[in-house]
């Protein structure tokens, strides 16, 4: 179809040209044509025939100038061909989609320094410490000096002939603190930023703990995916070799069906475990804070057991010495003290000095001074000063109250250690063991003709659950020892 256009649009171009070069050549062959200036004898014709021939040598050039193009556009499509394929790739590559970030492989201690730096909640909390320590910048300052200017003496009427002289006063005057105000502000102050450091690292000791409990849901995640895609093998590998039976004729339909239907809940549990640690994943992502867009990572570890022994007498010793929320009550004890003496001190007036000069534009001038200060008949601070009262003994009632949650925190978390240890210990007296050999034994019983189908679809799930479990028990007793490090405040792990 194209190389029929192609010769039709060729003869076509070609028998025009013919035509307009015949027509610019023929003479004039009209019977009015009898002048002296050309062939016809007719000025008019001859101007006629001129511009007519011009407007075909025009045509002849034009086309001429469209014709090449359109043949070495007939001989050379390969070069066309080339640069349309450039400008596609082009244009591809601009609007291709960035590629993802690479993966980066963190372990748990990774983990918490990324923590440290870029989570978002530990970021504000620390923006509550420097409000604090804008308020030590107050409590250093003093109080302003005054300064007063004053004009008396200024006539409202000038028709009288007599003016009474203008007087001008100048004035400055301070207000000197009583008591040790300032001292005590500060003393307020540093009290109140050091409470505030102590509630930062409360905030900071539940959130570390929390970021871990987290790398290892990551990693219980981690563990069932890959025991599920096992499965999911080694139960595509069973299915091959029954319908290598089943075609020999050795089995019946109905057990490879059986094995067909089995072989999707494999599928099914291998999608609910990637949907389950790609959760437990971005739930990860979130905790280490930064640009959650950006981060992309996959976590390094096991979850193996590890052996521990603990006194609850030690673990009792260093939660009271360790826990920063006993510490928060014990420090804000000490700041409803300082808050105290502060607001005693707010009983006592604070004196007013002030010293000044009165000018009298035709006489002399005067000096003055003078001392102002309050009298504490009615208002003694007393309401300041029984909130100050009040936030004392609150301050000790938290610190028996979180005394108490403390060693009951200790004992609680040991307990609950205790048991997931023993509940460890289960499985490491050879079950794990045990079920690997049923499963083994089955298959090759199943090859071999001496078991069944249902038999082995048994092992399977036997061994499955068995795992699974050893290993929720496994995140369950690193949780136990996490639990245990959260009570005492202070790091277990070796």
């Amino acid at each position: 179809m194209c190389q029929r256009a192609n010769n039709y649009q060729r003869n076509y171009h070609r028998n025009y040209l013919r035509d307009c070069l015949r027509r610019s050549c023929a003479p004039c062959d009209s019977a009015i044509c009898q002048c002296r200036c050309g062939p016809c004898g007719f000025a008019r014709c001859c101007r006629r025939q001129r511009s007519r021939s011009g407007r075909s040598l025009s045509s002849l050039l034009l086309l001429t100038l469209t014709v090449h193009p359109i043949l070495a556009q007939e001989k050379s499509p390969e070069p066309l061909k080339a640069s349309n394929a450039d400008f596609a790739a082009r244009l591809q590559a601009q609007q291709q989609i960035p590629a993802s970030p690479v993966k980066r492989s963190i372990t748990i201690s990774d983990a918490v320094s990324i923590f440290l730096q870029q989570n978002l909640q530990l970021l504000a909390a620390r923006y509550d410490i420097d409000t604090v320590d804008a308020d030590k910048l107050t409590a250093r300052l003093r109080p302003n000096p005054q300064i007063s200017v004053g004009f008396s003496d200024i006539p409202l009427d000038f028709r009288d002939n007599f003016v009474k002289p203008q007087t001008f006063s100048y004035g400055i005057s301070q207000t000197l603190e009583l008591g040790g105000k300032r001292r005590k502000r500060i003393d307020a102050a540093n009290a109140d930023s050091d409470l505030a450091r102590a509630t930062f690292q409360i905030t900071l000791w539940q959130l570390t703990n929390d970021l871990k409990k987290k790398f290892y849901a990551v990693l219980l995640a981690e563990s069932l995916l890959d025991l599920a895609k096992e499965n999911q093998k080694t139960f595509a590998e069973i299915i091959k070799h029954t319908t290598e039976v089943f075609q020999l004729g050795e089995i019946s339909g109905l057990d490879l069906q059986r094995l067909e239907i089995e072989k999707f809940k494999f599928d099914t549990d291998v999608a609910n475990s990637e949907r389950d640690y790609e959760l437990a994943l971005r739930d990860l992502r979130v905790t280490l804070g930064g640009d959650y867009r950006a981060t992309d990572i996959a976590v390094v570890g096991t979850i193996d057991y590890q052996p521990y022994e603990f006194s609850l007498v030690e673990l009792r010793d260093k939660a009271l010495a360790a826990r920063p929320d006993l510490k928060a009550a014990q420090l804000s004890e000490r700041a409803a003290n300082a808050s105290i003496r502060l607001q005693d001190a707010q009983r006592i007036p604070d004196l007013a000095v002030g010293a000044g000069i009165e000018q009298v534009s035709q006489g002399g001038s005067t000096y003055n001074f003078g001392v102002g200060i309050p009298l504490p008949v009615s208002n003694r601070n007393q309401g300041e000063r029984a909130k100050a009262l009040i936030q004392r003994m609150k301050a000790q009632n938290d610190q028996q109250l979180i005394t108490n949650q403390v060693l009951s925190d200790v004992d609680k978390a040991l307990v609950a250690f205790e048991i997931q240890k023993r509940r460890v210990e289960l499985y490491r007296t050879g079950v794990l063991t045990k079920v690997d050999d049923i499963q083994r034994l089955t298959e090759f019983s199943l090859k071999a003709g001496e078991s069944s189908t249902i038999e082995l679809l048994d092992a399977i799930r036997t061994r499955r659950e068995t795992l699974a479990g050893f290993y929720q028990t496994l995140f369950d007793y690193q949780v136990s020892l996490l639990d245990l490090e959260l009570a005492t405040a202070t790091p277990l792990q070796k």
